[in-house]
């Protein structure tokens, strides 16, 4: 049992809270959403995808040093693939009754989460390319995947605005992204693994995530402008103001005392944003529901 124990810790399902942000992203965007659907939608991406795409990723890395979500991580085992299995059997069962296309995306979401970490394709040894697949399938992918799996067809998630909120959830993760990786250089040129972090450096990394995140919410804005939203704008500047105090602090410091980017931080970055972020997603559904009473 201990060794199961030590495969679901692996599996990181508190770390799934830091993707949180896309899916309420994806409903905000609606006029509409079914509470039942969603919730559903919420369960088989955040308690099976996401933690089976972690395990994966824990099963063929085999970190000795901290990774994301976990400081001292146990060490990998067999019976962590015997999880990671279960779950994706699961998530995809699980996401027909949904719709069949919801899960035939669930299941190429878990493909290409594999692809990123399996050896015989290792997509992470390709810091260009492995970051336009993590941004793409967590980013736009995934918050097409969150409407359709509420009951949205693909032609309405394509339509504008929606599909420009998509994009712009993708320059977000441009923007995370590179920050998960900052602490892991030295661990990461060990395996071989270039990432787009260890290829920008510590300083191009604070710079490449600056400009990604504010291209994401100039973007953002000028479709609320467009849209007429004004009260969005408001909620989300309020709401991430702390992103950027702590971002900034973070930033400065660190290009001074290279100590600062350590797992700690780095975590407490993903922590402010993924709270923050949510709430203003989460504060602008709770206004149009309130609108709609």
């Amino acid at each position: 049992m201990k060794r199961y124990r030590d495969a679901l810790t692996l599996m990181r399902i508190p770390f799934s809270v830091y993707l949180m942000p896309v899916f309420w992203f994806a409903l905000s965007a609606l006029q509409q959403v079914t509470i039942g659907r969603a919730i559903v939608v919420f369960l088989i991406l955040h308690l099976l995808v996401y933690p089976a795409s972690n395990g994966y990723n824990s099963y063929y890395d085999r970190d000795e040093g901290s990774i994301g979500g976990l400081k001292h991580p146990p060490k990998v085992n067999r019976e962590l693939m015997h999880l990671v299995l279960l779950f994706d059997m699961l998530a995809v069962l699980l996401s027909i009754f949904l719709s069949p296309l919801f899960a035939v995306l669930v299941a190429l979401y878990l493909l290409i989460s594999k692809a990123y970490s399996y050896e015989g394709i290792r997509l992470k040894k390709y810091p260009i390319i492995s970051t336009i697949v993590v941004t793409f399938f967590q980013g736009a992918f995934t918050f097409a995947m969150v409407q359709v799996g509420v009951g949205l067809k693909l032609l309405e998630v394509l339509q504008f605005p929606n599909f420009g909120f998509a994009i712009v959830s993708t320059l977000f993760l441009c923007g995370s992204y590179p920050l998960t990786q900052i602490y892991q250089h030295h661990e990461d040129s060990q395996r071989g693994d270039i990432t787009i972090s260890l290829l920008l450096g510590i300083t191009g990394t604070y710079i490449f995530a600056a400009i990604s995140l504010l291209l994401g919410t100039g973007v953002l804005l000028w479709l609320y402008y467009t849209a007429d939203q004004f009260q969005n704008i408001i909620i989300f500047l309020i709401a991430t103001a702390p992103i950027l105090y702590y971002f900034t602090n973070w930033a400065i410091g660190a290009t001074r005392n290279n100590t600062l980017v350590n797992y700690d931080n780095t975590m407490h970055m993903n922590k402010i944003s993924s709270v923050c972020i949510s709430i203003a997603f989460i504060t602008m559904l709770v206004f149009k529901a309130i609108y709609q009473l």
